[in-house]
């Protein structure tokens, strides 16, 4: 009976050792689970972080001071500037606000009114002689404006356009004696035959 008594004792004591080291083996697996989720809240910030960081290489300022004539802006358009085509159809039917200089030449993208506000800027902070300024075209037969840039270099007018979708009218035009020259140029030149309603100096 008193050995009986021993065994049943001693199951006792292995069953409640047993249950101890279940519940030890338990709050460790909880620990290991929770502990990467903590990391993982790090990931979004650090990576945001990342994304806005400036570029390497010069900025717009470092660039344009080196800069002689309009032939530099025209070859830095042809290499690195493209047509932003998803802003267009974003933009399309509104007015929108142009970016700066320098987001342009970060972005090396942009529609019309960027490329327009670009150039002008760029032009009158080489020369200011260049009397550069931004041109509307006001379109039909939908209400549709158009920007480009003027400038100015013996006595003749030159229009820079590289915010366009079509080739047969991206590039610099000129020399003019007057905008009326460019507005026919521009309607016989544009592919879909836009009449040209008016062609006015934008203030």
């Amino acid at each position: 009976m008193k050995k009986l008594k021993s065994r049943l004792r001693l199951t006792a004591v292995i069953l409640a050792l047993a249950i101890f080291i279940l519940a030890l083996l338990s709050c460790a697996t909880t620990k290991v689970k929770t502990y990467p989720k903590d990391t993982r809240k790090d990931k979004p910030s650090q990576e945001r972080v990342a994304a806005v960081s400036p570029p390497p290489g010069e900025t717009y300022d470092e660039t344009i001071s080196k800069w002689k004539s309009d032939q530099d802006l025209v070859k830095w358009m042809e290499r690195e500037f493209s047509f932003d085509s998803e802003r267009y159809k974003k933009l399309l039917g509104t007015t929108p606000i142009p970016r700066t200089p320098e987001q342009t030449f970060q972005i090396k993208s942009g529609i019309y009114i960027d490329a327009a506000e670009f150039s002008k800027k760029t032009l009158n902070r080489i020369n200011p002689s260049y009397k550069a300024q931004t041109v509307v075209i006001i379109v039909r037969p939908n209400v549709f404006n158009h920007y480009v840039c003027s400038f100015r270099k013996e006595g003749k007018i030159f229009i820079l356009d590289y915010g366009t979708p079509y080739k047969e009218i991206t590039g610099v035009h000129g020399p003019y004696h007057s905008l009326d020259e460019y507005k026919r140029f521009y309607e016989k030149h544009h592919p879909e035959k836009r009449r040209v309603e008016g062609i006015i100096y934008f203030p």
